[in-house]
């Protein structure tokens, strides 16, 4: 039987960085067997992040978000899935809004409060963490190395690909924007040179969650 991982969209644009990277590593497990289900955050029905209910916390629905909106196929799919991919642009030093909601409710419907079992996830899968962002990789190590070590509590093992320094437009030159503070031939360069290496990269470490 093949195995199901399950690849989520935290960004808006299609096309661009994040969604390239996150497609490329589907298709690294699709190429090594895996079925994929995608999600893509921005497309689906409204949802909100954690209402703090406490619905999880009874013990008929551990492990379960009980808020029925737009994430609740995402959180079914993940409950029961082989595999984990999972990225997001960096929005002013964090994660999209859209990942915040989804990771809420993916972590905190795991966590019992208990000290002596801490989390009650029953299904232990491999995740692929992937962030970009304007900025260079290493501003935000930290940051990564967080949501890392959560995700390695109360999902499974994780990895993480970052991609820095990443093409916001195809064109730095638009008067209007007066975007001043970037260089142009150098971004281009890099999104021709290291990005690709990143895509490659990411295809791989997609495959090696199968």
């Amino acid at each position: 039987m093949a195995k199901k991982i399950v690849a989520v969209n935290a960004g808006p644009r299609k096309g661009w960085n994040t969604d390239t990277l996150i497609t490329e590593a589907a298709k690294g497990a699709a190429d090594k067997g895996a079925e994929i289900i995608r999600f893509d955050l921005f497309r689906l029905e409204k949802y909100t992040g954690c209402i703090s209910c406490f619905g999880c916390k009874r013990e008929k629905n551990k492990g379960h978000c009980v808020c029925k909106d737009g994430l609740t196929p995402v959180l079914d799919a993940i409950r029961s899935a082989d595999g984990l991919i999972i990225g997001s642009p960096n929005y002013l030093s964090e994660l999209t809004a859209s990942f915040r909601a989804l990771y809420e409710r993916l972590i905190f419907q795991n966590l019992t409060y208990n000290t002596t079992n801490p989390c009650c996830n029953q299904n232990v899968i491999p995740v692929l963490f992937i962030m970009t962002s304007n900025a260079p990789d290493t501003m935000y190590t930290g940051l990564v190395q967080n949501y890392q070590q959560t995700l390695n509590c109360f999902v499974g093992p994780t990895k993480t690909l970052i991609s820095g320094d990443t093409l916001q437009i195809k064109d730095y030159s638009r008067t209007d924007w007066k975007w001043s503070m970037f260089d142009a031939g150098s971004k281009q360069k890099r999104h021709e040179t290291v990005f690709p290496e990143e895509i490659r990269k990411a295809y791989e470490m997609g495959a090696d969650l199968v």
